[in-house]
């Protein structure tokens, strides 16, 4: 069986694979013009290259959803629509009919096909049915949640949309310059802005703020620390992790952050592999999620209360039931019947995760994070493989990530799950 796994939630996006050179038809200023002229002309036809415009109001993308089977649940799709229509959201909207409004976010050469984002929030515009479609703007969290991560063209829409939401909400927060005070404007297609003042005309670029997470491992007793936080959901325990002081190295982030939290002095960090966040707050726009793992150098626990509502050192084997018994699957069906039922009007309004149960209903002593997240994908890199307890490993390469995912996945979700679908 084939299991598609090669990156995280939110990583390979297929429109960022190349660099255009600026003369090339799909390079945001060309692109940009030819949107520019389409408007100035009011014709909306004609345009070569073709563009796709995904909306987006207060955060949330416009989604679609198939319709589900006895076998499969609904599937759910980016809501692209035309240029035409996307210009009816700025008319009567308090933006006004701008090529400003559009943020560049790739091409497809091959497909003839620009894609665009824009920000609808100021205007009630209704996209909710187009042909035999139905619409809504869904939060980004339950579209994670209801991607089925087997489904590489699913992967792929969910990094879209997280690189999209990320540039919306970055140019939300940055309209004045943090020099003058003066108002930003959009440069280059949206890819950055830059100071209206004439005496300063700061250049201001997409940051993204680098935050390290890591699975501490005590080698001699063959446990991981795992923390309990007050904004998890019951039962749920996770990866330590902390935001990088200025400064700072990405090693020296661990043994601080482990230390200040856990009061665990580490040592020995090894590299693992990194994820875009862009779920996180808005005052930050996108998130990069460094994982390591790291070997305890002390073992008794002191725990910061104002960080942590608990810390403890968990046996292989209970994170391996941890493991087994989550169910994943649940928990994306039912998010994308959530979605489905959005699109036809009718919220469900389920809390997710009450779906975490055995299989008996009974409420499970402890579960981690889906693999929609990086904490997971570093626990049960750890429970699955004995490759961090042999002797000297001092470093492993991110390329070969992908075969201890695809192993652990296999292990474990093969009875359930297959590419694209959801078994009973």
């Amino acid at each position: 069986m084939s299991i598609n796994l090669q990156s995280h939630a939110f990583a390979g996006n297929p429109l960022l694979s190349k660099t255009l050179k600026p003369g090339d038809p799909y390079s945001p200023n060309s692109a940009l013009q030819t949107l520019k002229s389409i408007l100035l002309d009011n014709t909306h036809e004609g345009s070569s290259p073709n563009f796709k415009v995904l909306p987006f109001r207060k955060g949330k993308p416009l989604a679609c959803s198939s319709g589900s089977t006895d076998d499969s649940p609904p599937v759910w799709h980016l809501g692209w629509i035309s240029l035409v229509d996307s210009l009816g959201f700025l008319v009567n909207s308090e933006i006004g009919l701008s090529e400003d409004s559009f943020i560049y976010l790739g091409s497809h050469s091959e497909d003839d096909v620009v894609y665009w984002a824009i920000d609808v929030s100021a205007t009630n515009s209704s996209v909710s049915e187009m042909g035999d479609r139905r619409f809504c703007f869904v939060e980004l969290t339950t579209l994670m949640v209801a991607t089925d991560w087997a489904d590489a063209r699913a992967m792929e829409e969910l990094a879209i949309a997280g690189h999209a939401k990320a540039l919306i909400e970055w140019h939300s927060i940055s309209r004045f310059c943090g020099h003058c005070g003066e108002r930003t404007v959009p440069m280059e297609a949206g890819r950055r802005k830059q100071c209206s003042n004439e005496s300063c005309k700061k250049r201001i670029y997409p940051r993204v703020d680098p935050v390290v997470i890591m699975l501490v491992i005590d080698r001699e007793n063959d446990r991981a620390l795992l923390s309990d936080q007050s904004r998890f959901v019951p039962r749920m325990w996770s990866c330590l992790s902390g935001f990088i002081e200025p400064g700072e190295s990405l090693e020296e982030a661990v043994r601080r952050e482990t230390w200040e939290e856990t009061g665990i002095e580490v040592e020995d960090i090894i590299y693992h592999s990194s994820q875009p966040w862009p779920v996180g707050p808005n005052s930050m726009p996108c998130q990069l999620m460094v994982g390591f793992f790291a070997y305890a150098k002390s073992l008794e626990i002191n725990v910061d209360k104002e960080e942590l509502e608990d810390a403890q050192w968990h046996s292989r084997e209970d994170v391996r039931k941890a493991l087994s018994f989550a169910e994943y699957g649940k928990a994306q069906r039912t998010a994308a019947t959530k979605v489905d039922q959005m699109c036809k009007g009718v919220e469900k309004g389920q809390n997710l995760s009450a779906d975490f149960n055995v299989e008996s209903r009974e409420p499970t002593p402890m579960f981690i994070p889906g693999p929609v997240a990086i904490a997971h994908h570093l626990i049960s890199s750890w429970v699955n493989q004995g490759i961090l307890n042999s002797p000297g490993v001092q470093s492993i390469q991110a390329s070969s990530m992908s075969n201890f995912h695809a192993k652990w996945l296999a292990y474990y979700f093969v009875p359930h799950f297959s590419v694209g679908k959801v078994m009973e």
